[in-house]
């Protein structure tokens, strides 16, 4: 296993997977404050590491209303975020997520979308987002409601990604 094999399994070591009921569970608002920094400073290391272009606070098992993201090669960290507006229209496209492998399912998703919320000085962002970046944005917010895309897809493709699951071993298991 070279150094960036080792290196990604550690990150999904630290992610929590598809059976863990805490990905099931709503999160907390919660505050800035160096604890926080610190959080965030971890989940961006994770996200990067295992490879990701998001990560939510109960991914490595804390239930605060956190997220991280990656849009157009720039970090952001939204605390407190809430979906403000969705278009009418939407697009479904294929959608992976770190707590399931690497596994896909086709999910639809608003294909605009308006969100609020902190960051980490405490200031209040509004971010306006679009296609895939409003897909990134979306999914990461919808872990701190305790969704995932299996709450989002077809009954045929949840069934099936189940199946698949119970068959998986997922990076950073023994």
């Amino acid at each position: 296993m070279g150094a960036d094999d080792k290196t990604r399994a550690a990150a999904f070591g630290q992610i929590r997977q598809f059976w863990d009921p805490v990905l099931k569970e709503e999160s907390r608002p919660v505050e800035v404050d160096d604890e926080l920094r610190k959080l965030v400073d971890r989940m961006i290391k994770i996200m990067h590491a295992a490879d990701g272009v998001g990560l939510a606070a109960p991914q490595i098992g804390v239930l605060r209303k956190v997220i991280v993201f990656q849009l157009d090669k720039q970090e952001y960290v939204l605390i407190n975020p809430e979906i403000t507006l969705r278009s009418e229209e939407t697009i479904t496209d294929a959608e992976g997520c770190l707590s399931l492998a690497s596994l896909a399912v086709d999910v639809e998703r608003a294909k605009q979308v308006k969100a609020e919320g902190e960051d980490l000085e405490g200031n209040h962002q509004v971010l306006e987002l679009e296609g895939l970046n409003a897909r990134i944005l979306q999914h990461e917010i919808d872990h701190l409601e305790g969704l995932m895309i299996v709450n989002r897809t077809t009954r045929e493709q949840r069934k099936d990604l189940i199946a698949r699951l119970r068959q998986m071993r997922f990076p950073g298991e023994d």
